[in-house]
Formats: structure tokens, sequence, C-alpha cells
């Protein structure tokens, strides 16, 4: 093999590790955004303020500066640093326990995209255990070597009672992109 022919296979093997790499990156910055997002929750519903602050403020350090978080018609829409900080000082449940499964991500330079399944036992504020089915769908980008969300957009699949289940909840279209379960 000829010095040329070995230059390009290390150039192509680089390449592959590097997004490789970049989508290892991307599955820890999914796992650190489920792990504060429940840390959020403790044996008695909501930490306290001073510690909920601190979650909020390690929260929006894995967002761009212009993000957006898109919560769906049930928890709304928020841009930038300040409004996705208050959303999360906001807790709308008791509890809850991020699943994040079966992810898509497709790195593209300093720019990725990402889906992933999504599933959540929680607890509403009244005190009703539910299970919460959906996806989220991402947009991370590198800002200073370090991957970040640009937008995340949550498609609620369905939201159900733990002690009625989810049987009756019609399945969603996979083509549909917006809270898709309808429980009737």
């Amino acid at each position: 093999m000829d010095p040329s022919e070995i230059e390009r296979r290390v150039a192509a093997l680089e390449a592959r590790l590097a997004v490789t790499e970049d989508v290892q990156a991307i599955h820890r910055l999914k796992a650190r955004y489920g792990q504060l997002a429940d840390a959020r929750y403790g044996p008695d519903g909501i930490v306290e303020r001073e510690r909920l602050e601190q979650i909020a403020d390690e929260l929006v350090a894995l967002f761009s500066e212009d993000a957006t978080w898109d919560g769906g018609p049930g928890l709304g829409l928020c841009r930038g640093h300040e409004e996705i900080r208050q959303r999360f000082l906001s807790p709308t449940l008791r509890f809850s326990w991020h699943y994040f499964v079966k992810p898509h991500i497709e790195v593209d330079g300093d720019r990725a995209r990402g889906s992933w399944d999504i599933l959540a036992p929680c607890t509403s504020a009244e005190g009703h255990p539910m299970w919460m089915s959906g996806s989220e769908h991402d947009e991370y980008l590198r800002h200073d070597g370090v991957w970040v969300h640009q937008s995340m957009a949550l498609s609620v699949v369905f939201m159900a009672p733990h002690d009625k289940g989810w049987s009756r909840v019609h399945p969603a279209s996979p083509n549909d992109s917006r809270d898709r379960g309808v429980r009737r």
C-alpha cells in the first residue's frame, strides 16, 4: 500500500471517529438533561427552592443562548436562557423520571439533529401517578468545543393515568409531529 493510500485511509478513519465521538457527546448531553430534569424532584415532591435554582442554572447551561425549548401545548414554548430557566423553576409535576431511548443522531460538522423516544413515569401536581410517552426532536450545535441544545421539541404520544393504562389511547401516526395521542 502506498503512503497516499495510507494517508487517505487514516483521514477517513479519523473523520469516522470524530463523528462517533460527537454522537457519544450528544448522548451524554441528553443523559445529563434527563438527570437534571428529574433531580428537581425528591421523595416529598419538588426540591427546596435553593436546590431548584441550582438545577435550573445547570439545565440552562445545556442550551445555547438563543435556544428554544418547546414542551408543546401542555408545557409551552420558551426562547432563550431566561425563559428556559424560568420554565425549569416552575415544575408542573411532583415527580418524573425520563427514559430517553431509540436515539437517532446525525452530525454535520458543528451542528447535529437528533430524535429520541421518551417514556416518563410521573406524578401529577395533584398526586396522580401517570405515564407519559412521546418523542423529542432536537437540534444541537457545538459551542466552544461543547455540544449544547439549539432547540428541543416534545411531541406527546400519550399521557395516561397509571391505574387505567394506555390501552384506549389511539396510536400515533409516524407522520404526526405534535401531541399525537388522544385519550378517548
